[in-house]
């Protein structure tokens, strides 16, 4: 897609009610000069079937990666999905995530040369997930935190993440106590940066995949900005079938390894 000036990457695996409801939100965008690249990791027809119809609801041109069905390659299939990407700045997210109207323009507006983006989510319940309807997205009332205290919201500091505006999100953006890593549901960085450390490390499953990422462009001496209280999604529930202590624990070993030699490039990216 020429002249596009971001690629918004989603990742999916059978999740078609989720990933509507994330498409239905690129769709309110008020930044509109974007493609979405779906990333998907062996789903079944079905996903296929709702890509095709929602191709034809949405404005932004969708374009569909898709494997075999082999577990969780997640790594993998977003490799596949970067070099998809037509343009040279890329968005990640996942396809249980809800953009607010204003997502893809707080990473356009603030991305810089040299830097990654690290943006934050807001985790709903199942039943606040399942309730949110596609007037409820249109009319962004998912992301007003009236509309899901009336849904039965706690009340806690990350309501901030849904009510900072201005100059409050840029305090908390600045002293939010986690680093900047880079978090799969919500990061922006350069194609050419992303590629030059040889993308996503594939002998990675579920967890840290994107931390390790991270991790290397740090060694390859790009930063990162913290937006978590300025670009914003809410997070849909869905439950973790892939957390097992061992691939856990394999990849707590992987990063180590970058962490203490530096590493840069990943031998089983996307240059094999």
């Amino acid at each position: 897609m020429e002249g596009t000036s971001i690629s918004v990457i989603i990742s999916t695996y059978n999740s078609e009610e989720w990933l509507q409801k994330v498409l239905w939100g690129f769709n309110c965008q008020t930044f509109r000069n974007f493609e979405v690249v779906i990333a998907d990791d062996g789903s079944g027809p079905k996903t296929k079937a709702l890509i095709d119809s929602m191709s034809k609801e949405v404005f932004y041109p969708i374009v569909h990666v898709w494997q075999e069905d082999e577990g969780f390659q997640k790594s993998r299939i977003l490799n596949k999905a970067v070099v998809a990407c037509n343009s040279d700045y890329i968005i990640m997210t996942d396809g249980d995530c809800i953009p607010r109207e204003d997502f893809v323009q707080v990473h356009y507006i603030n991305k810089e040369p040299g830097y990654f983006i690290s943006g934050g989510y807001y985790m709903l319940p199942m039943n606040i997930s399942k309730a949110i309807t596609k007037e409820d997205i249109e009319n962004q009332n998912c992301f007003n935190i009236h509309w899901l205290k009336e849904k039965g919201i706690p009340k806690t500091f990350k309501n901030n993440k849904l009510t900072a505006k201005g100059f409050l999100s840029k305090i908390f953006n600045t002293f939010t106590p986690t680093n900047a890593s880079w978090n799969g549901h919500n990061s922006s960085g350069w194609k050419k940066d992303i590629v030059n450390v040889n993308g996503f490390d594939e002998r990675m499953q579920y967890g840290g995949q994107d931390r390790e990422l991270g991790e290397r462009l740090f060694n390859f001496g790009i930063k990162s900005k913290q937006l978590r209280y300025s670009a914003v999604c809410v997070h849909l529930d869905h439950k973790r079938g892939y957390k097992t202590p061992e691939s856990i624990a394999k990849n707590m070993e992987i990063r180590k390894e970058t962490k203490s030699k530096k590493l840069v490039w990943a031998h089983h990216g996307i240059t094999k």
